[in-house]
């Protein structure tokens, strides 16, 4: 296998404003960038099925996070002029928290979006959590969860969070949707100060 650091880096937005964060901070929009990241392309249809909404509210949502370079269209899929491709813009997006140092606008902004993140997080634990009721053994078998506590200066955790984000480069470049057998995987890393 590749070594992490000559793996390509994948295709990374960082929010720099605030507006861009209260844009992305909503419960849907993230399941839908979430959907084109994990599925690929997608019409308005299809994600409506999928995540059980109307077409137009699926279609303010994308408008939405097209007017912040999260999702594309990808004219190229349709079949015809009425139908609506969509496609993520990004492999992965890069969420900087604020400190106290940054302006309250932002600070507020970082916050509701980290706090929707970790929603989200727990919520495809839940999920994967009552997917093991019916999965196969054997992918049971295969995954892991935990936590631990270590004490650590800021550059440990520095070089844990590094680490950490290496074996999330080389297993999601490793990764091929249409490989005999592969299923997608999730991976949730949290490494901060304990509060």
């Amino acid at each position: 296998m590749t070594s992490p650091d000559a793996l390509p880096e994948p295709a990374v937005v960082s929010l720099t404003s605030a507006k861009q964060m209260r844009a992305l901070a909503h419960p849907l929009r993230l399941r839908i960038l979430g959907e084109l990241r994990i599925d690929g392309p997608r019409t308005v249809g299809a994600l409506a099925d999928l995540v059980d909404e109307a077409p137009g509210t699926l279609s303010y949502h994308l408008g939405k996070l097209a007017e912040f370079g999260f999702v594309e269209e990808a004219p190229e899929l349709a079949a015809d002029r009425r139908e609506r491709w969509w496609r993520a813009a990004h492999d992965a997006t890069r969420i900087t928290p604020s400190t106290a140092d940054a302006p309250a606008d932002e600070r507020l902004a970082s916050a509701a979006m980290l706090h929707q993140v970790a929603d989200v997080y727990a919520a495809a634990l839940h999920a994967a959590v009552d997917a093991q009721q019916v999965q196969p053994r054997d992918w049971v078998d295969a995954g892991t969860g935990g936590d631990t506590v270590a004490y650590l200066t800021v550059d440990e955790l520095a070089e844990a969070s590094a680490e950490l984000d290496a074996v999330l480069r080389k297993w999601g470049a490793a990764g091929d949707r249409d490989r005999p057998g592969a299923a997608a995987v999730q991976f949730i890393v949290h490494a901060s100060r304990r509060a």
